[in-house]
């Protein structure tokens, strides 16, 4: 997926909402998607979070030789609490910096439901 994808944030959700999520771990989760909120789209990037009781609790950013880097910037949820994760996806994130964005726990995706195959009919029936 495109980094500069104007709709990543939209496509990642119109996928969760369709197939759901399995549950999110408490655990160091290595392949997520940061959606960045910014000019009425939204740019998303790779990077890990910790999750503990639920909640999001570091926030480590990936950069394009596969190096991280932590989030310095203290992050939290519209309550001023630690974001908590609805269908594998964030709540939405603020920064002290003014950043908004989601995670989006990408592995979490629940796969895509077979679908029967159809046919067509002979024309001379």
């Amino acid at each position: 997926m495109s980094a500069t994808s104007q709709d990543c944030f939209t496509r990642l959700q119109k996928a969760f909402d369709a197939r759901g999520s399995h549950s999110v771990s408490d655990d160091m989760h290595r392949n997520v998607y940061l959606s960045y909120f910014e000019d009425g789209g939204s740019r998303c990037i790779s990077g890990k979070t910790r999750v503990e009781n639920g909640k999001i609790v570091s926030v480590f950013l990936q950069y394009d030789d596969n190096t991280y880097e932590l989030l310095d910037a203290k992050f939290y949820n519209s309550k001023k609490l630690p974001p908590a994760i609805i269908n594998g996806i964030s709540e939405m994130i603020y920064t002290i910096d003014g950043e908004k964005f989601k995670i989006v726990f990408i592995d979490q995706l629940k796969p895509r439901q077979k679908e029967f195959k159809t046919i067509e009919l002979p024309d001379d029936l």
